[in-house]
């Protein structure tokens, strides 16, 4: 007999202040991906500093914000850009995927964002998503444009690292058949990757072979709904976490891609990347933030494990 998994509550941490908000404005974005709609915001990118600060992106409209443990937001970035990914590297420097421009960094004392990587060769990227960054420093990246079931082009690249600089080397592709890859994120032992397939609604599982390159990647877990999965995160036992906004869910699932948990927020959430908060040690916690990108605000939630800290 079917169980359900548990049904976990997330409750606002914080929603963007009213003075934040650019009501009634149209973007360019939002004519793209939300019907013309003349949203206010739509937050993406969640990422959690040493000192326990939250950071967040406001895609169609180029901001980069900071929230604090007591919910106060502070405009740290404005620029020309539709930034969507955010991670934080081991040395404190804060890395984009930009959608229009490519991979981006942020001095986040000056809020100045410049280009780390726009194009590969010759060719611009379709629009960048999101990202992952290994042990290693490698950064692993998505490129989703506009592709889907009916264009499956979506790609997944590699950054290498150079070891003992804050340089980057050679880029490497290392998928190319992807309906609009999104979320990425490495299991502990970095020898499997799994990438959001939002429009395919399912989740991608790609073992890591000895040369670096992926091999026989497959269907990990089929999802539902009128829009597939988003970010994706790991706790420290295992099990892939998954922003859903199509069920309005995050779901947590175990290594046999069983559901184990699934976070439920208010009614209308629409939940589309998550982060695990830190302790005083810079270590994750078991707190969950969560972009409900619709809505303006950010979400928290108590999982059973600490999340993985890179």
């Amino acid at each position: 007999m079917y169980h359900p998994p548990p049904i976990l509550i997330a409750e606002v941490f914080s929603a963007m202040p009213d003075h934040f908000r650019r009501t009634g404005v149209h973007s360019a974005w939002a004519d793209a991906n939300k019907g013309g709609a003349a949203i206010d915001s739509f937050l993406e990118g969640p990422c959690v500093d040493r000192d326990g600060h939250l950071y967040v992106t406001d895609v169609p409209f180029g901001r980069i914000f900071q929230i604090n443990a007591q919910g106060a937001w502070h405009l740290i970035a404005e620029y020309d850009g539709w930034p969507n990914g955010m991670k934080i590297t081991r040395d404190g420097r804060f890395l984009i995927t930009d959608y229009r421009h490519g991979l981006m960094q942020l001095d986040i004392k000056s809020g100045a964002v410049t280009p780390l990587l726009t194009h590969r060769h010759s060719e611009g990227f379709r629009g960048l998503n999101d990202l992952y960054i290994a042990a290693s420093g490698d950064i692993w990246f998505t490129d989703q444009g506009q592709t889907g079931l009916h264009d499956p082009t979506g790609r997944v690249y590699r950054l290498r690292a150079n070891k003992n600089t804050s340089t980057y080397g050679p880029l490497e592709l290392m998928l190319h058949n992807v309906p609009s890859p999104n979320g990425i994120v490495l299991n502990a032992q970095e020898n499997v990757a799994f990438v959001a397939a939002t429009r395919g609604n399912c989740i991608w599982r790609g073992p890591i072979m000895q040369d670096g390159s992926l091999s026989k990647v497959g269907n990990y877990f089929q999802l539902y709904g009128a829009t597939g999965p988003d970010g994706l995160a790991m706790d420290r036992a295992g099990n892939l976490v998954i922003a859903h906004p199509g069920s309005g869910s995050v779901w947590l699932i175990d290594h046999h891609a069983e559901p184990i948990a699934r976070v439920r927020g208010p009614a209308g959430c629409f939940p589309t990347n998550i982060a695990f908060a830190r302790n005083a040690d810079g270590q994750a916690n078991q707190s969950l933030f969560i972009t409900d990108s619709d809505n303006g605000c950010v979400l928290i939630a108590t999982l059973p494990h600490p999340g993985m800290t890179i």
